[in-house]
C-alpha cells in the first residue's frame, strides 16, 4: 500500500477499534521510505544474527510485515540494505525491528515500511540461529503470524485480524 493510497491512520483506528488493538510502546523510529504501512504479521525471534530474517526475506513477502524480536540488542545491526532491498524485491511491506538495523540513508529510500530500536554499524553474526512463525512479544504488544499490524507516524497497532 502506497502512502497516497493510505486510507487509515492509528489513532482513528484506536478511537473506533479500541477493544479490539493492541498498541505498541513509543520504542521505535521509522527508518523505511515508506511511515504508513500495514500487513498480515511473519515473526522471527532471533539475537544477534541475522540469518534467519535474510532466509524469510528471501522468500515471497506478499505484503506481510516481518516482525523481528532481536531481544532489543543495540550491539549490532539485523537489517541493513541488501536485505531490506531483498525484502522490496520479494513483496513485503514493512520490518519492524526489535533491535538494530544500518544503512539507514540507503533504506529511507526504499519503498518499505522500516521500524526499528536505532542504527550501528556493526553486522550481525550468521550462525543459523534463529525460530520463525512463533509469537513473540516486546513493546507491550503480543505479535502472532497472521495478525495485522498497522503502523504510521504516530506509532503502531496490532489486531487479530484486518480491520481497514
Amino acid at each position: 500500500m502506497t502512502e497516497q493510497q493510505q486510507s487509515w491512520a492509528t489513532a482513528d483506528l484506536y478511537d473506533e477499534y479500541e477493544d479490539r488493538l493492541q498498541v505498541g510502546e513509543p520504542l521505535f523510529t521509522h527508518y523505511g521510505g515508506q511511515n504508513y504501512f500495514c500487513g498480515p504479521i511473519a515473526t522471527i525471534k532471533c539475537f544477534e544474527d541475522n540469518s534467519t530474517v535474510s532466509e524469510l526475506l528471501g522468500t515471497p513477502g506478499n505484503g506481510q510485515i516481518l516482525v523481528v524480536d532481536a531481544g532489543g540488542s543495540r550491539r549490532c545491526a539485523m537489517l541493513g540494505d541488501r536485505l531490506a532491498q531483498k525484502a522490496v524485491d520479494n513483496g513485503w511491506a514493512g520490518v519492524v525491528m526489535y533491535g538494530c538495523i544500518r544503512d539507514s540513508a540507503e533504506i529511507g529510500q526504499m519503498p518499505l515500511g522500516v521500524l526499528a530500536l536505532a542504527t550501528i554499524p556493526r553486522k550481525s553474526i550468521k550462525k543459523g540461529i534463529g525460530e520463525s512463525g512463533i509469537p513473540v512479544s516486546f513493546s507491550g504488544v503480543m505479535f502472532r503470524p497472521g495478525a495485522w499490524l498497522y503502523a504510521d507516524p504516530d506509532g503502531l497497532v496490532v489486531a487479530d485480524e484486518r480491520i481497514s
